[in-house]
């Protein structure tokens, strides 16, 4: 890890008040990034918070979320939001072969109108920065424009979570293999 990863002892009154409310909120943990974003107090409450919303309030339901969340942290090749999130979006019923067309950068094959939606806005926005009129159709059409705004959310969040996580090379669990090929 390239930044300081603080025992509670070594944490200022700040410090602990964020890491306190992210252990009192929906993880009931410390996030992975918040170890790199606590270093800035104010920065990681207010990106913890944004976060515990997007993984658990949007309409979107986990399904769908985490989809999103995995095609994110392929296109970073984010290594630990890929471990912790994979094991997430099979629970949430998303097919495992959908999950490994995604690693390895193939084309999944959707059994709803809704993943393919998300899949085509997340991958769209991911590689070319902009969504043409179509896709954002169809994701009105199947998520409606508050999914939209949710979805672009998550995405944009995740972002932030796999770029820290890759800046400051927050590693894998002991003991766990990369999945995802560069």
């Amino acid at each position: 890890m390239r930044i300081k990863d603080f025992n509670r002892d070594e944490m200022s009154e700040a410090q602990l008040k964020v890491a306190d409310a992210a252990i009192a909120g929906k993880r009931g943990r410390i996030p992975a990034p918040l170890r790199a974003w606590i270093h800035s107090p104010e920065f990681g409450g207010r990106a913890q918070h944004l976060g515990e919303f997007l993984r658990y309030g949007t309409a979107m339901g986990p399904q769908l979320s985490e989809l999103a969340i995995l095609v994110t942290a392929r296109c970073w090749t984010s290594q630990y939001e890929w471990f912790a999130h994979k094991r997430e979006a099979l629970k949430a019923g998303l097919d495992p072969a959908i999950v490994d067309a995604i690693a390895q950068r193939r084309t999944p094959v959707f059994s709803s109108a809704a993943q393919q939606a998300v899949y085509d806005y997340a991958l769209t926005m991911h590689e070319k920065r902009h969504i043409p009129e179509d896709v954002h159709a169809a994701a009105v059409r199947e998520l409606g424009e508050a999914g939209v705004v949710e979805l672009v959310g998550i995405l944009g969040y995740y972002t932030l979570v796999s770029m820290t996580l890759n800046a400051f090379d927050i590693g894998l669990p002991e003991g766990e293999t990369p999945e995802l090929q560069p």
